[in-house]
């Protein structure tokens, strides 16, 4: 009878500080959203912010009925979510935030055997939530395309290039010039080609995406060609930019991953075989032609 007794009472106890746990995370979000809500210049925006806000704290209120306590928000949290939020947008904050809070859905499950009516009020009202948070509009957002358009571009067109130039030219200078000239040349025209397009669609911001383009375009160009320039041997050069051009993938490919709820893996994956397969191809290319050159006699 004890044992039985003790089993309750220690499975009360884990519910109890789970639904702490819960109550830390909702008045975290409150606060997160009330301070995302208060440096928000789009009034829509700003509305919606302070929706979900007020909705964190209900539910806060909720679990506090519960527990019989206040708790005090996780300031690191906050602090981390602002950095986020001051750097990659507010979007990926919020579904980044959001995203960790999925993980959470077994514990909600094991507290739902108890608390049924309040995981179905909750799992209502994050519904609603969600709804909220697709209504937002990110002014940055709207140019991830042309984000993706100028990185992919440049990932695919200059790995290959530079792995292709490498071992035809075996010269890590010219290697890097050449690699230099070809990528601006490249960005420049693919700004110039995005703007078009977006102008044929009738998009009256076609400068602003093509902008968007050419800049990722040029930045990723930078750090593919930076390893021609610090090492001295090829090998490692081209190594080091297989790895940078890897990591650019993996990173990008992590917020866009984020921002549309899609799978990390399967786009990595695609993406990383595209731009490494090409380079591979480009290599095999830059080898042939080293090899007919040298018979030649040139």
């Amino acid at each position: 009878m004890n044992k039985k007794y003790s089993k309750h009472n220690s499975s009360m106890n884990d519910n109890f500080k789970e639904i702490e746990r819960f109550q830390k995370k909702e008045i975290t979000g409150h606060v997160l959203y009330r301070y995302l809500a208060g440096r928000e210049k789009n009034t829509k925006n700003k509305q919606i912010l302070n929706k979900i806000a007020k909705d964190e704290l209900r539910h806060y209120n909720m679990w506090k009925k519960y527990t019989g306590k206040d708790v005090h928000y996780d300031f690191l949290e906050i602090i981390k979510y602002k950095i986020i939020a001051n750097t990659l947008g507010i979007t990926f904050a919020i579904k980044f935030m959001e995203k960790g809070e999925v993980l959470d859905q077994s514990i909600y499950a094991k507290v739902a055997k108890r608390l049924p009516e309040a995981i179905k009020i909750l799992a209502d009202e994050e519904m609603h939530e969600n709804e909220l948070i697709s209504l937002l509009n990110e002014k940055k957002l709207k140019y991830v395309g042309s984000v993706v358009l100028g990185l992919n571009d440049a990932l695919v067109e200059l790995t290959g290039a530079l792995a292709g130039m490498s071992f035809a030219l075996q010269n890590m200078k010219i290697v890097a010039l050449a690699g230099l000239i070809t990528g601006i040349a490249a960005a420049l025209s693919m700004a110039a080609s995005e703007y078009l397009s977006q102008k044929a669609d009738g998009n009256q911001n076609a400068l602003e995406a093509s902008a968007y383009t050419g800049t990722a375009y040029i930045i990723t160009v930078a750090l593919l060609v930076a390893p021609f320039f610090i090492f001295e041997q090829l090998a490692h050069a081209i190594f080091s930019m297989l790895c940078t051009g890897v990591i650019v993938i993996a990173v990008f490919t992590y917020f866009i991953s984020v921002i549309k709820g899609l799978s990390f893996k399967s786009k990595f994956i695609e993406m990383a075989s595209i731009s490494l397969g090409v380079a591979l191809i480009s290599f095999a290319i830059g080898a042939l032609l080293k090899m007919l050159i040298g018979d030649a006699g040139v």
